[in-house]
């Protein structure tokens, strides 16, 4: 066997592996399919057919659930957000149940208001699960600063948060003309451009800023 092939076999097999300790669908998909395209390949050179076919069958599986993963990425349809008051019960188990995983991407967030603060919290649902939590606080004049935008860890690559964003009607009827998220990081700026945010001097330094459109989406 040359050492090629061997190595191909052992590369296609680590893949497959791998792919098993993803939390993110997106990511566990994509190194699946190549995971087991190069097992397909390995099989049908050393002529192991049983082996060809099952991979064969999860690369054409993996296909599916990546063209379906994609198509629903911007589907409104597919998600859902849900206006909750700050203190619900069940949007403050959430924050619970995941509180680790948002302090590493809102460190200063605080479950429940400050006495006098006004916030409103959306909970992102997909069916009957909720993947993500958006709150905003009422800065005045018009401006809402986000406090938290959190996706949770198996959606975090389809960024399900962005239809708070999209429907500019939510922000409108709280009486917010921007929406503003206060230092942020590199690593954000793609995302926040897709749903309408852009970096402004005006506001504090590293804080982008969204203008809410009245009539509907933007």
């Amino acid at each position: 066997m040359f050492p090629w092939l061997e190595i191909g076999g052992w590369l296609g097999s680590v893949l497959v592996v791998l792919s098993l300790t993803q939390a993110r669908v997106l990511r566990f998909r994509w190194l699946n399919l190549v995971g087991s395209l190069v097992a397909t390949t390995y099989n049908a050179i050393l002529g192991i057919w049983p082996f060809f076919a099952m991979n064969a069958a999860i690369s054409l599986i993996n296909i599916y659930w990546l063209w379906r993963l994609n198509r629903e990425r911007h589907d409104a349809a597919v998600y859902e957000v849900v206006e909750v008051a700050p203190d619900d019960a069940y949007l403050l188990h959430v924050l619970r149940t995941h509180e680790a995983d948002i302090a590493t991407f809102a460190p200063r967030f605080v479950a429940l208001p400050e006495p006098g603060e006004v916030r409103s919290a959306f909970l992102v649902q997909r069916g009957d699960e909720t993947v993500g939590v958006v709150e905003v606080r009422d800065a005045g004049d018009g401006v809402g600063v986000v406090e938290l935008d959190w996706v949770s860890m198996r959606f975090r690559d389809l960024t399900p948060a962005e239809f708070v964003y999209r429907r500019s009607g939510i922000f409108a009827a709280k009486g917010f003309t921007r929406v503003v998220v206060p230092q942020v990081d590199r690593s954000e700026f793609g995302y926040l451009s897709r749903v309408g945010f852009r970096p402004d001097g005006a506001e504090e330094e590293g804080a982008w800023v969204r203008d809410v459109v009245p009539d509907g989406e933007r």
